[in-house]
């Protein structure tokens, strides 16, 4: 054999270093060493620092997918706990509007009997309270529909008022309801005192498309001023006298005429009525007419 082709290696038994134990000694040694001097003299911040900064951008790295998750998680609970508050504010506001609603509707009505009962005491004629229903479908007429009618006594011609005025006055009677017609409709009128001037006119509805009344055939000396109170005069025995009615809003003397123009508007609320009263007609109040007296026969004349 020659010398070169001599492996002068040592065999593997003879290149295996420490042992394991003294590997595991060592180790340990070093680690509690490390752990004391780091506890005692900080040795090892330094290089935690190095590896904390330079592993920093890996780890931040690696959150994000974490973070768009989570933050992806909360945008939608956050989105339907937005929606779900709105539907309830949404709910809670449908109900306070309701319940204002309510309660102004409520007000107005108390408002409206209280008028009506401080009323009935001063009136001198029968009086029976009614609801109004509902108006006619009519855009050409103004009239509504009362929930009293031949059952409780109601006549054609009785006068319908609320604590404001004078509104109306009954034209049809069914069993159960009755047709009111307004004074601001077309073919209404309604005799009217001034209460300043003592004058007497007729009323007539229709003007201002069905919102007020007006005056007719007024010469253009009487003394009518804006303001003035009407109420009825009591002779058409339906009206008794002394109810208010309506008041002058506008005077206008034609010159070409000779009479003047004069518009009323009613005293009385009658787009928001609810609540009325209907009056017995006066004419069912007042003593008959007395008989006519029989024509004496002709004196006969003496013969010559």
């Amino acid at each position: 054999m020659q010398l070169g082709t001599i492996d002068r290696t040592p065999p593997p038994f003879f290149r295996q270093g420490y042992s394991a134990l003294t590997k595991l000694i060592f180790f340990t040694a070093l680690s509690v060493f490390m752990m004391v001097a780091d506890t005692r003299f900080t040795v090892v911040q330094p290089l935690r620092s190095g590896i904390a900064a330079a592993l920093a951008p890996v780890q931040r790295s690696l959150l994000v997918p974490v973070d768009l998750a989570l933050g992806g998680n909360d945008y939608f609970q956050g989105l339907t706990k937005a929606l779900a508050a709105e539907d309830a504010a949404r709910k809670q506001l449908v109900l306070q509007a309701e319940q204002a609603q309510s309660a102004e509707r409520l007000a107005n009505e108390n408002r409206q009997l209280r008028g009506l009962l401080e009323l009935k005491p001063g009136l001198t004629v029968k009086s029976v309270a009614a609801e109004v229903m509902y108006e006619a479908a009519d855009p050409f007429s103004r009239k509504l529909y009362i929930d009293r009618g031949l059952a409780q006594g109601l006549v054609p011609g009785s006068p319908v008022i609320t604590e404001g005025g004078v509104i109306g006055q009954v034209t049809r009677v069914y069993p159960l309801t009755s047709e009111v017609t307004l004074l601001t409709d077309r073919d209404a009128a309604i005799p009217l005192l001034n209460t300043r001037t003592q004058l007497r006119a007729a009323a007539f509805g229709g003007v201002a498309q069905g919102s007020a009344l007006e005056l007719r055939f007024v010469s253009a000396n009487t003394d009518v001023q804006v303001g003035d109170v009407l109420h009825t005069s009591g002779v058409d025995g339906v009206y008794p006298p002394g109810l208010p009615v309506a008041r002058v809003t506008l005077v206008e003397k034609q010159v070409d005429g000779g009479f003047t123009r004069v518009e009323l508007a009613p005293l009385a609320s009658v787009d928001r009525v609810r609540h009325v009263l209907v009056l017995e007609p006066l004419k069912n109040q007042l003593p008959p007419p007395p008989a006519p007296e029989p024509a004496s026969a002709p004196a006969k004349g003496k013969k010559k």
